[in-house]
């Protein structure tokens, strides 16, 4: 089983702290044999990753976060940005048009963009995999709310720590029973349930300076665009 990390922040996402090298180094250090860079609305750090990551004997797998109308998608696999501000279903479609896959995380923290606020049971089924473990909890309540919906159906599953700053990586893992330690044997065995997932709470006080953290960048990105 290849220990995977499925849900990570760079500098490049407005919340995010860290770049590509910090990220790639906490990864190794922790044991773990793939990552995946899935910054809000941006690919291009996780496409320095995926050049990157065998300098540090590692797999990087390229993704993003979407911003769909419904709220977040993560796309795996996908090498060109998925536009945001499209439907739910037309976002999966585009992370499948290049042959990624479409995993929904955190679906049931609506305060965190999570999509169950906006779409039907029917539409979260049709992602190729739910993000059942997010590091990045209160209570858990909404972790075991997308556990028990993915076990109902039969949906693959996976586990993501959400970081935004290196130290966090590796909270949660996805134990993938991958055939090869590559990116397509990696996505086939996520697609076709070969998963186990673990993790361990972000600490509160982490998790509230990413927060507000994340709130001062959007200020300021915001002023600087009205001073453009």
């Amino acid at each position: 089983m290849l220990s995977v990390e499925l849900h990570v922040h760079s500098s490049l996402s407005y919340d995010g702290r860290d770049p590509v090298d910090l990220i790639l180094e906490q990864a190794a250090a922790v044991g773990l044999d793939a990552v995946a860079i899935t910054d809000h609305d941006e690919i291009d750090a996780s496409l320095e990753a995926v050049d990157r990551a065998p300098e540090y004997d590692l797999v990087a797998i390229p993704g993003m976060e979407i911003s769909s109308k419904a709220g977040h998608v993560l796309g795996l696999g996908v090498e060109e940005a998925v536009p945001p501000g499209l439907s739910y279903r037309e976002t999966l479609d585009r992370i499948r048009e290049q042959g990624g896959l479409a995993v929904v995380p955190h679906p049931f923290q609506e305060s965190r963009h999570g999509v169950m606020a906006r779409v039907t049971r029917e539409d979260l089924a049709a992602a190729d995999a739910i993000e059942v473990y997010n590091s990045r909890l209160l209570t858990g309540r909404a972790n075991r709310q997308a556990e028990r919906f993915a076990r109902a159906r039969n949906l693959p599953m996976t586990a993501g720590s959400d970081a935004h700053i290196s130290e966090m990586v590796g909270q949660a893992v996805t134990r993938v029973g991958a055939s090869d330690p590559d990116v397509d044997a990696i996505l086939d065995a996520i697609a076709a349930g070969e998963t186990t997932v673990e993790g361990k709470r972000t600490p509160w006080h982490i998790s509230f300076r990413q927060a507000a953290g994340g709130a001062k960048r959007r200020v300021k990105s915001r002023v600087a665009e009205l001073f453009e």
